[in-house]
């Protein structure tokens, strides 16, 4: 059957097209959407020099873990800077305007690489030496899996503005170097050693829970009271009293989560 004559034009000026596409160098990827001024890139190099910052913090606390235990207490330092980074790009991205999916990618990389390696690799250079070395290392190695597991399903899961979906990982790991800062030597601890393994353990497992956990925003909605009876308890005794702050927090996870099955089931 014969091609018309117009049908093998067609096909050639598509020929045509496809090998000028080919040679073509490949169009530049706009990382910030929306319009394109001198003021929005500042913002916006701004905002990720806060997550980059997070990501050398992390790196420098692996450095620093690496030289041994005395210098472990630093390395938990450099975490905490870690956390405050990743609580600044967030909220300065909304306020400037310059929120973008290259953004969320590049600060659930560096939660990974802050949260989910450099805090574990700090926390097993903390405990290691008055624990069972495999104990340590698995429940260090289940909170770089958790983290993994709990940012990927964060960054496709539907955002809910009071509650997390188990322990946030920035939450999980603020906790972790703030007890290695407040007990720098495991063995004068008021629980044994393997028991402080056994909570690292427990808390990754909590971070990829479906627990709800109240978002920090609306704890500011609580009573007053609430907020200085955790004040005076720091003045007495640090340790003790970020020990139950710490455990009513997470112990608020099961309790609402229950509390919400009971409601649904009531109601229907």
């Amino acid at each position: 059957m014969e091609i018309p004559a117009e049908t093998v034009a067609e096909l050639d000026g598509l020929t045509a097209a496809a090998e000028d596409a080919e040679d073509a160098p490949p169009a530049p990827i706009r990382l910030l959407p929306g319009e394109v001024t001198m003021s929005r890139r500042v913002k916006f190099a701004l905002v990720n020099g806060c997550t980059v910052t997070s990501i050398a913090f992390g790196m420098t606390a692996m450095l620093l873990a690496s030289q041994g235990q005395d210098m472990v207490k630093w390395a938990a330092l450099c975490l905490l800077g870690s956390v405050l980074m990743d609580a600044l790009d967030g909220p300065l991205a909304r306020k400037f305007g310059v929120a973008s999916p290259f953004g969320l990618q590049m600060d659930s990389l560096a939660d990974m690489c802050s949260f989910g390696i450099a805090t574990p690799i700090v926390v097993y250079q903390w405990l290691h030496g008055d624990a069972p070395v495999a104990l340590v290392a698995a429940a260090c190695g289940l909170v770089a899996v958790c983290a993994a597991i709990r940012l990927a399903r964060f960054n496709v899961s539907p955002k809910d503005g009071r509650f997390f979906s188990g322990v946030p990982t920035t939450m999980s790991a603020a906790v972790l170097v703030i007890a290695t800062v407040l007990i720098p030597r495991p063995d004068e601890a008021v629980v044994p050693t393997i028991v402080l393994a056994g909570v690292v353990g427990a808390l990754a497992l909590l971070m990829v829970s479906s627990f709800p956990y109240v978002k920090l925003n609306q704890l500011r909605k609580l009573p007053t009271v609430l907020w200085i009876l955790p004040a005076l308890g720091a003045l007495l005794d640090l340790q003790a009293t970020f020990v139950i702050v710490v455990a009513l927090y997470l112990v608020s996870g099961p309790l609402l989560w229950v509390k919400h099955r009971r409601r649904a089931g009531s109601a229907a």
